[in-house]
């Protein structure tokens, strides 16, 4: 059976978060809906990560399988003629047997944006901070970060998944290139627990308000059974940036050149 991903955009401000869920819409449930009406038959989505509510998306990897081969250009004109304006497909391919966006995926990358001015174009994927930051508080508490540890800690579910080690290749934060006022948190590792970015990032602006040590990350890594992060970041300022794979797909693009 054919197999085809998506690369997907989205502005998560008013879904429930990309999980189709009986209260509200979401990006899964847009999707499904969509290639139902194009292909008139019932289709099941499968996205890389599962966002929040309020969580956005420059680049989430979805895919679906058929019974028989489409043509992928002509998909994309038709999704995205469907699709709501803060929802785009941006890309499309044919995958190879097997391809599986969430399992198939080795890294995926987060960023956290933050401003500690009022903002009025990126309010709504920006937080807020109306407080004085110690930087360097916040970066030497993130070099606990890289490496392998058990993030349950981190963990927003009630339940706690029955793997709760992740492995973090990269985390820092970063000044914007442009503006003076304005930071974000970039991690990348090969799965995230549901809600540790925003734990993460709320646990960084209490240390950097000098609310808390700076050793408490590493605190809550050596000793998750001891430790519950408390201080969670607002779902808006998060943005689910990219997925690796270890094999590019022929993609194809959206727009009149084929090139996004």
């Amino acid at each position: 059976m054919p197999v085809y991903a998506l690369r997907i955009e989205y502005d998560g401000s008013r879904y429930v978060g990309w999980q189709r869920q009986p209260n509200g819409p979401s990006i899964q449930g847009l999707l499904e809906e969509a290639l139902a009406t194009i292909l008139r038959q019932p289709v099941a989505v499968v996205g890389a990560g599962r966002t929040d509510a309020g969580v956005h998306a420059r680049e989430q990897v979805a895919h679906f399988q058929l019974e028989k081969p489409l043509q992928v250009r002509r998909l994309l004109a038709a999704l995205n003629g469907l699709l709501p304006r803060d929802v785009r497909v941006w890309a499309a391919a044919e995958a190879p047997e097997g391809f599986h966006a969430r399992y198939s995926a080795i890294r995926r990358t987060y960023r956290y944006y933050l401003s500690t001015v009022p903002a009025a174009l990126d309010r709504t994927q920006s937080w807020f901070v109306p407080h004085r930051l110690d930087w360097d508080r916040m970066q030497e508490a993130g070099l606990a970060l890289p490496g392998e540890h058990d993030f349950r800690s981190f963990c927003r579910s009630a339940d706690l998944p029955t793997r709760s080690r992740c492995l973090v290749y990269a985390a820092r934060w970063c000044a914007h290139p442009l503006w003076p006022h304005r930071w974000y948190f970039e991690i990348t590792a090969n799965r995230f627990l549901r809600g540790m970015v925003r734990l993460l990032v709320g646990t960084f602006v209490e240390i950097g308000r000098g609310r808390l040590p700076v050793e408490i990350l590493r605190c809550y890594l050596e000793e998750p059974q001891r430790h519950k992060a408390r201080y969670a970041a607002p779902a808006h300022g998060l943005v689910l940036e990219s997925v690796e794979y270890g094999e590019e797909l022929p993609w194809v693009y959206a727009g009149a050149s084929g090139v996004r």
